[in-house]
């Protein structure tokens, strides 16, 4: 072989050592331990960073695809973790890395660090200290989101007719454990919620351990939870444990008989006995009203105006008889100066009357004395008479024929006559 044959490519090099580690079955699953460091690099659904020894003495790249569907924590920097994962040489490069499958935190539950992460996002936020809604008195229907098959739903529904009785509780079948759980006790939360039917709602489960309560620690049914309108009663496990749901709702209860005892603030016999206590402090309250009326009463009838009633009108007659008598003498002068100024009014009414009326008159006697010396009968009054034929005065004697029958109107009189012979003055 020649020198120059002893020469490699990098790229042959490089994937050579590839062969060599994918052949390696100790580099298929390493099991490694270490510090995350620069954690900053996310492409996508993708997750790149470095895991480093706690001293700092060695460094190797690491990579999670889909890291969202693998990891319930959010990986931080400086973290240590335990992860697992195959070695792999990235040609292009010519680097390598660990390829992780699964990563854990060291020291505590990744389900525990992930609900410390989640908690503090949420009580960051203010979520858990957002104002609490009132749990209803005396609620006609309580709504209960839990397994049908479990003791809840039993525990509740007993003691909801053992206190309060006229309150209906209706089961909104959800199932409370496993990856589907969160997303039917969403559904069934929001499907309550709309319906504005409901006084007060009561979700949650028996106890288990934090994998079987993880449904109730989603961060999307939190919000769900903290966003209703109708108060939530969260009863999830026992009194030792907490899930995110507890801090987001309005009151948590440590066991279903305890959430159905939230939900009924108040018993029947409570209300029986508040009733009772009532209607006993009504009658003494009443009572000592009416003895203080009663009293009031009886000095009323004691007085004076009771005993001697004519007391209290004597003095208003006396009152009314002086303003009668003072009214009717303001009539009568009122009346006295009226009568007076109409005697005055006419008597102007005549003078003008006289005065307007004295010319018009003097005319009219100038003008019948006129008149009169025109009249017919005045001219008759001197000897002339009025002929008249057919009704018709008669005015020339060519109106007139012998033998015509006329009529003569005379001063005191008329008189018929009958034409003989007529002649024309202007032929003569």
């Amino acid at each position: 072989m020649s020198e120059t044959q002893k020469y490699l490519t990098i790229s042959a090099l490089t994937s050579y050592l590839k062969r060599k580690f994918d052949a390696d079955p100790y580099l298929e699953k390493v099991y490694i331990t270490g510090e995350i460091s620069n954690i900053g690099r996310r492409r996508g659904r993708h997750l790149y960073f470095s895991i480093k020894d706690p001293n700092g003495n060695a460094l190797i790249s690491a990579a999670m695809f889909s890291y969202a569907s693998r990891l319930k924590f959010k990986p931080e920097e400086g973290m240590k973790v335990n992860a697992i994962g195959r070695i792999q040489i990235y040609e292009p490069s010519g680097t390598y890395a660990i390829i992780l499958e699964q990563m854990t935190p060291d020291g505590i539950g990744e389900l525990f660090l992930a609900y410390e992460q989640l908690k503090q996002k949420l009580a960051a936020e203010g979520l858990f200290d957002l104002p609490k809604k009132q749990i209803t008195t005396f609620p006609k229907k309580i709504a209960v989101v839990t397994s049908p098959t479990g003791a809840v739903i039993e525990d509740i529904t007993r003691t909801v007719q053992r206190r309060f009785p006229s309150a209906q509780v209706v089961l909104f079948p959800a199932v409370v454990q496993g990856e589907k759980a969160a997303a039917t006790l969403i559904k069934q939360i929001l499907r309550i919620d709309n319906s504005g039917q409901y006084d007060t709602l009561i979700v949650g489960r028996g106890g288990g351990s934090i994998e079987d309560l993880w449904a109730f620690n989603d961060e999307k049914l939190a919000r769900v939870i903290a966003a209703t309108h109708v108060p939530i009663i969260s009863s999830v496990g026992h009194e030792t444990d907490n899930t995110l749901a507890d801090f987001v709702a309005d009151r948590r209860a440590a066991t279903p008989t305890a959430a159905a005892e939230l939900s009924t603030p108040i018993t029947l016999e409570q209300i029986v006995s508040r009733l009772n206590e009532l209607q006993i402090r009504l009658n003494l309250r009443m009572k000592q009203i009416i003895d203080v009326r009663q009293q009031r009463l009886e000095r009323v009838a004691r007085h004076v105006i009771f005993q001697q009633p004519d007391r209290l009108y004597t003095g208003y007659n006396q009152r009314v008889d002086q303003l009668a008598h003072m009214l009717t003498q303001s009539i009568q002068q009122r009346l006295t100066t009226k009568n007076h100024e109409i005697k005055a009014l006419v008597q102007r009414q005549l003078q003008i009357r006289k005065i307007l009326l004295q010319a018009p008159s003097q005319k009219v006697k100038l003008l019948a004395a006129k008149l009169d010396l025109m009249s017919p009968l005045k001219i008759l009054s001197r000897g002339y008479v009025l002929i008249e034929k057919d009704d018709q005065l008669v005015r020339t004697i060519k109106e007139v024929h012998i033998d015509d029958h006329v009529n003569l109107r005379l001063q005191d009189g008329t008189a018929e006559a009958k034409i003989i012979e007529t002649s024309d003055l202007k032929n003569e």
